[in-house]
């Protein structure tokens, strides 16, 4: 067997031993074997934990990297995997708010809904006014407000809610969305996508970077699948009967390889 120094694990990724040492403290890596004087003496499968756990970082970052690989070295491939899964889902969460957010200001820049839009210097509108413009319940307005899709301003002697241009534009957006059968929880984290790159003018401009992050971190969780498989296979965790292509079934009647 070939035994590998930190300074060779380090070497690879332009780390410092120390950092080798320290992912090895934190579980990242199995714990190596000593010399008898000390020294830790590293293998292949320490590298190929390392490779892994750096593109685990890249894909899914550094406290779910951990977790994974903590998982693994403890010999429960189950709660690895099941970390694993959360992050695609996560990603394709991601992907459906994107494209909501798409459609959303399209819809509301290039439609019917973009040529009644109140300008800025209209007057605002009450919460009855709106409900009528949007055919909705004062109640439903309400309810938005209370899961934070909306946040009016109050007047300041009578308390009623008043609607200014911002606020009607994330109503028709909601309005929108919750037609499609998107949930509450959904359409805030949309229209607060919105209210922070500043309007849908603004969030037109970012939606393309946004899209190319995700691609990114897509990228790289196909980089960390392959990692992590190849770590697996050299700590034989996964479950028997798994071949990789690379270990085809025997013909039949042939004997064993050994």
């Amino acid at each position: 067997m070939k035994y590998l120094r930190p300074f060779d694990l380090a070497r690879e990724h332009g780390i410092s031993t120390q950092a080798v040492r320290n992912y090895e403290r934190d579980g990242f890596l199995p714990l190596a074997e000593r010399t008898p004087s000390g020294y830790r003496t590293y293998t292949e499968t320490h590298a190929a934990a390392l490779r892994a756990y750096l593109a685990l970082v890249q894909a899914y970052g550094y406290a779910v990297g951990g977790e994974i690989m903590r998982s693994l070295n403890a010999g429960d491939l189950d709660a690895a995997l099941t970390a694993v899964d959360r992050g695609h889902a996560q990603l394709l969460r991601d992907r459906s708010t994107l494209d909501a957010v798409g459609r959303a200001v399209e819809h509301l820049t290039s439609g019917p809904a973009a040529t009644e839009h109140p300008p800025a210097d209209r007057a605002p509108l009450s919460i009855g006014e709106l409900a009528r413009r949007l055919g909705v319940t004062a109640a439903t307005l309400r309810n938005w407000e209370a899961v934070g899709i909306l946040t009016p301003v109050r007047e300041p002697v009578t308390g009623h809610r008043s609607f200014g241009a911002a606020d009607v534009r994330d109503a028709e957006l909601a309005h929108l969305l919750r037609r499609g059968g998107y949930p509450l929880e959904h359409i805030r984290t949309v229209v607060r996508q919105i209210r922070t790159a500043g309007g849908t003018e603004a969030l037109s401009a970012a939606l393309d970077d946004w899209r190319r992050r995700l691609t990114a971190r897509g990228v790289a969780m196909l980089d960390a699948a392959a990692r992590l498989a190849g770590y697996v296979a050299l700590l034989d965790a996964a479950p028997a009967g798994r071949r990789t292509t690379a270990e085809p079934d025997p013909a039949a009647g042939s004997p064993p390889t050994v």
